[in-house]
């Protein structure tokens, strides 16, 4: 899929995460240009992938609130695709979980990723229609598990919202997916179990091209 996105233009929330160092190097290799809205003031020295000429970083973006989020897409080139990795997680059982617990939950989740797909609807649009949404659900809202109600209720919002937007741009031509991993496969969440059998994890560079296929051409409404 070699330069199947050349010069197009690709936003990657959580970009320097994890998955989405592995997300940005995939983009980067089939020819896009990527851009990565970054909560901090600065990029992390460890991210090596800053100094590329095809990738470019906004600082102090904060995905949670709904005018930064509006403000940033509008001052891009027009996308082809917008991937929302942008996320995070939560171990506890419904006695430990506060109505804060949830609410944090539903905005770095959930929130984070409506305002981006309605911010990136609205520039798809703009630019005449067709593009491509990627989200990330999460294995456990298809498949429920204890001990992570809040990250599990979150995570089945945003499954829902990529079904029902799926839908809703059908007549767009943008086509809406997800991707539903498991626990991923990187160093933070190895160090966080450490007994875990992490040869069965998904690798960041097998969802990387996972996304890439679901957010190029080839990817057809059938």
């Amino acid at each position: 899929m070699a330069h199947a996105l050349e010069n197009k233009h690709i936003i990657v929330t959580g970009g320097i995460g994890g998955l989405g160092q592995s997300v940005v190097a995939a983009f980067l290799d089939a020819g896009a240009n990527v851009h990565i809205p970054h909560f901090d003031d600065g990029v992390p020295v460890w991210f090596d992938l800053a100094s590329h000429d095809r990738v470019h970083v906004t600082n102090a973006v904060d995905l949670t609130d709904a005018t930064a989020v509006t403000a940033y897409y509008e001052s891009l080139p027009a996308p082809w695709a917008s991937i929302h990795l942008a996320g995070g997680f939560a171990m506890a059982d419904i006695a430990d979980t506060s109505v804060d617990d949830l609410k944090k939950m539903f905005e770095l989740n959930v929130v984070t990723c409506f305002s981006c797909c309605r911010e990136a609807v609205k520039a798809m649009r703009k630019a005449g229609g067709g593009g491509r949404i990627v989200n990330v659900s999460a294995r456990p809202a298809v498949a429920p598990v204890g001990g992570m109600i809040s990250y599990l209720v979150a995570k089945s919002s945003v499954a829902a919202l990529t079904q029902g937007l799926a839908k809703e741009l059908e007549s767009d031509g943008i086509l809406v997916n997800a991707i539903l991993p498991s626990i991923i496969d990187t160093p933070a969440n190895r160090k966080a179990m450490l007994d875990a059998d992490h040869d069965a994890w998904p690798k960041p560079s097998q969802l990387a091209q996972t996304i890439l296929f679901l957010a190029s051409p080839a990817n057809q409404d059938a």
